[in-house]
């Protein structure tokens, strides 16, 4: 499959939403399904793009995935520190996946992040249930930062992030 990572159109914005937000729940990663505080923020790609570069994978007319690259601190980040590139809601289809879209949206984040003047580092943020995206930042040199892990909802115990990066 012919796989190009290009930044997304405007007119694609509510597409990955919907995509990003499917993955998520048919993946169980939502606790509270449908009616989840976090899944209006991951179908808002326009505010992610407007304070971040949201990168989409397509394949001809196909969305396959989208990630959003985070540059360094800011309002988009969860855990970037000065020198510091994030990855944040990377998403593919359930049927698109085992074709490296993911790879490849995660591959263009770090090059980004190489040309990004000052940055030393990408680091992002994952959910203890995503196996398949733990081997997949493997693969790519990320490793686990156990002492940066961090609850977005402190009273949630289970809802602790993992946190990985990598080093330029």
């Amino acid at each position: 499959m012919d796989i190009r990572i290009r930044e997304a159109d405007p007119s694609e914005h509510a597409g990955l939403g919907d995509l990003t937000a499917r993955a998520y729940l048919d993946d169980g990663l939502l606790d509270y399904g449908e009616g989840d505080a976090y899944l209006p923020v991951l179908k808002d790609v326009a505010a992610r793009a407007a304070a971040a570069t949201v990168l989409v994978a397509v394949a001809g007319d196909r969305l396959l995935g989208g990630v959003t690259f985070v540059p360094g601190p800011g309002p988009v980040a969860d855990i970037a520190r000065p020198g510091e590139a994030e990855i944040r809601a990377l998403a593919v289809a359930r049927a698109q996946r085992g074709r490296g879209a993911g790879e490849a949206l995660v591959r263009a984040c770090v090059e980004r992040a190489r040309t990004t003047r000052g940055c030393t580092a990408v680091v992002l943020s994952s959910q203890r249930a995503m196996h398949t995206a733990h081997r997949l930042y493997e693969r790519l040199g990320f490793v686990r930062t156990p002492e940066r892990d961090w609850n977005p909802v402190p009273h949630l115990d289970d809802l602790t992030l993992l946190t990985y990066r990598l080093t330029l």
